[in-house]
């Protein structure tokens, strides 16, 4: 995948499958960064009347994923070595929309290094991620 298809599927929805089951889209990306958006709510729910951190890490996972594959050429792909999540403030159904929004820090032929979080409405930070992502070569 290329960024020239990241705009592709932007372009056709912007919903991947696995934003079909959590209620997340992607909704922009340019060269070496990504966006997503959703409405986190009760379906989301930890047994502790929160949204739970996987909600956030998967958000904030694909935001770092789909930001180093916009740097990709024809034919490469990537995979998550490793994500690290701060969770700063929990979320709930009044939280309204999120945004995630990933960036590459460094890119080479075998490893590639990103930072993302996601943000309210009102911009409040409320969780962050580092990942680190294997390049695959065809």
């Amino acid at each position: 995948m290329t960024l020239a298809k990241v705009k592709g599927l932007i372009a056709s929805g912007g919903r991947p499958p696995i934003g079909h089951t959590l209620g997340f889209q992607l909704v922009d990306a340019g060269d070496g960064w990504a966006a997503f958006e959703g409405v986190p709510g009760p379906e989301h729910y930890n047994p502790q009347g929160t949204v739970h951190g996987g909600y956030a890490a998967t958000l904030l996972d694909s935001a770092c994923g789909i930001s180093v594959v916009t740097k990709l050429e024809d034919g490469q792909s990537m995979t998550t070595l490793e994500l690290k999540t701060s969770y700063l403030k929990a979320m709930t159904e009044k939280t309204g929309k999120v945004r995630a929004e990933g960036r590459v820090i460094s890119i080479g032929r075998r490893v590639a290094y990103t930072e993302a979080k996601i943000t309210d409405e009102a911009g409040r930070i409320l969780a962050t991620a580092t990942s680190t992502l294997l390049v695959l070569n065809p």
